[in-house]
């Protein structure tokens, strides 16, 4: 991630044991582009939380609030987000007053049982609901 601020290599060159990242206040100035975060699948696992403030790739995630995003689990931004920024006239943006962390590890990260029996989302997948799929692969000749 561009907001890394601290690593811990492994011996293994490009392989990080664990990222520390923030996302402070910033301003948004790319054009022609789509500004949240993208759809993707990780070789590292995720653990993304919000301080304060809004968060740009999700709708309704909360200050205190944090999400997990293990090893290959796709995730991206949910229907609302997308619909917004693909629509969106792109000018400069500041994002104020916000502050969100994430570590990224190329470990697995285990739940305990209580993480893996409680859910303060559980019906957390539909947030993708009436995605439109825009993907046309090429035919073959």
């Amino acid at each position: 991630s561009i907001f890394t601020f601290l690593t811990c290599p492994t011996t293994e060159p490009g392989v990080a044991a664990c990222d520390f990242v923030i996302f402070p206040q910033r301003w948004m100035v790319a054009e022609g582009t789509f500004r949240p975060p993208y759809f993707h699948r990780n070789c590292m696992a995720e653990f993304m939380g919000l301080i304060y403030g809004s968060y740009d790739a999700k709708e309704g995630f909360r200050a205190g609030g944090a999400s997990l995003h293990n090893f290959c689990t796709p995730h991206g931004p949910d229907t609302v987000t997308y619909d917004k920024a693909s629509t969106a006239e792109l000018s400069p943006e500041r994002y104020a007053d916000t502050l969100a962390f994430m570590f990224e590890t190329s470990f697995m990260l285990k739940l305990t049982d209580f993480s893996a029996n409680t859910s303060l989302e559980p019906h957390y997948p539909r947030v993708w609901h009436g995605l439109t799929n825009r993907y046309e692969p090429e035919e073959e000749a």
